[in-house]
């Protein structure tokens, strides 16, 4: 992942958060770091999300749509000059039942690009439990570079506000 700014990364957080609409606005997501590492993001406990009448055992479609989003991130902020990308391929292993009432952790990185396709893998836990997995996925997405990036496009847009 190549060296980020506080300023572009604070610039990219924002942007991301403010273009979230539908179920990621209601994620409510918190962008906790990025490192060489990856991306590292914080969903807050929300009984929106449980399927049983404890409130307590979150719906597996939440963690696939989590991890989305979150790969999304990692590439924009690990790949340079891409005006567009959309999710080809996404793979979840759920590894155990995701029975708690403690926020979600999610780290993704972009471990591999080409010009075209940028690849990621990931994990997700319960706050304060990060050797019990409760899944795991990998995806692959296709790129579109253009004259300008996605991040160039949104900078421009802000400014012309």
């Amino acid at each position: 992942m190549p060296e980020i700014s506080q300023t572009k990364m604070d610039q990219i957080a924002q942007m991301w958060n403010a273009r979230g609409s539908g179920l990621i606005t209601h994620m409510a997501l918190q962008i906790e770091d990025v490192s060489s590492e990856g991306v590292l993001v914080r969903m807050p406990f929300n009984p929106d999300f449980c399927v049983d009448s404890d409130q307590t055992l979150l719906h597996g479609g939440i963690l696939t749509a989590l991890l989305d989003s979150v790969f999304g991130l990692a590439n924009f902020i690990a790949i340079e000059g891409v005006s567009t990308m959309a999710t080809l391929d996404l793979r979840v292993d759920y590894l155990r039942a995701a029975l708690s009432r403690s926020d979600v952790i999610v780290r993704a990185n972009c471990y591999r690009q080409t010009r075209h396709i940028a690849f990621n893998s990931g994990s997700i836990w319960f706050d304060h439990h990060e050797d019990e997995e409760i899944a795991r996925g990998t995806a692959s997405f296709a790129l579109t570079r253009g004259e300008i990036s996605l991040y160039e496009a949104m900078i421009q847009a802000e400014g012309a506000k």
